[in-house]
């Protein structure tokens, strides 16, 4: 099986922690060059630091606030006037929660632009060089909301639903040039999100945060939470040669959780 990546150039968004830093490190071991991009110099250093670096390998990373489109699109300006991307990675944190009913519409029209405006421009931006090398990856972290709408996640179950329509109608588009999308559906993984959720939760509920922790695993059949570095092993095979065929769907990664068929 061909996973090699070498040679690759990816951007992963959002890759100062959590899935998206666990992304890069695959990407990395597999020999892809890696360009991080995230809002947080300091963080985006130390996760830089964390990359594995083979001979002739070499990575990077861009700073953009993902809730400021042009500082986004100036930041992918700017990578590929250097070199060809290969490897999108479409990745940035959810929406607030909340319930849908008392949503402000700026809570939508911010979310909106964060998530699907930010991925149509990268993905403008790198099409032409993906085109131009008969390969290329995209790939969008959203939600298993995609499947079974979460409570108390209003926003994020709309935003992320127009995500997977756009991935959908984008692939029909896209395929004849041997350029792959697809989107990652996350389960209840161990990231700092998760422990604010936990957090959050248990103060609500005035439970202890070990409570509520084991009350939300009981809800997954593999009874654990997933590691952001099982995310990432998804993440990093879809990048490679080897999914070629593999096109336009949504993979759940999250430990048999979703309770749906499709």
């Amino acid at each position: 099986m061909d996973l090699s990546l070498s040679s690759k150039t990816a951007v992963i968004c959002g890759s100062s922690q959590g899935i998206g830093l666990a992304a890069a490190i695959e990407l990395a071991s597999l020999g892809a060059n890696c360009i991080l991009f995230a809002r947080n110099a300091n963080r985006l250093q130390e996760a830089l630091n964390k990359l594995p670096v083979a001979e002739g390998q070499k990575h990077q990373f861009k700073v953009a606030d993902f809730t400021d489109i042009q500082a986004v699109q100036n930041g992918i300006k700017e990578i590929i006037s250097e070199q060809p991307v290969h490897i999108l990675i479409n990745n940035s944190g959810g929406p607030k929660a909340g319930p849908i009913a008392i949503a402000a519409s700026e809570e939508f029209t911010g979310a909106f632009q964060q998530h699907l405006i930010n991925n149509q421009n990268l993905v403008n931006a790198v099409l032409p060089a993906m085109r131009e090398a008969n390969y290329g990856r995209i790939i969008n972290i959203i939600s298993t909301s995609i499947k079974t709408p979460l409570a108390g996640l209003g926003v994020s179950n709309t935003i992320r639903a127009a995500v997977a329509a756009w991935s959908k109608t984008l692939a029909n588009e896209i395929g004849p040039y041997n350029i792959t999308i697809n989107n990652i559906l996350p389960g209840l993984t161990n990231t700092a999100r998760l422990s604010s959720l936990v957090a959050s939760t248990a103060k609500a509920a005035g439970k202890s945060e070990s409570d509520v922790a084991a009350a939300m695993e009981a809800t997954i059949p593999l009874k654990r939470f997933g590691e952001a570095s099982e995310i990432a092993n998804v993440i990093a095979f879809l990048a490679s040669p080897a999914a070629a065929y593999v096109h336009g769907v949504s993979i759940p990664v999250d430990g048999g959780r979703t309770p749906s068929l499709t």
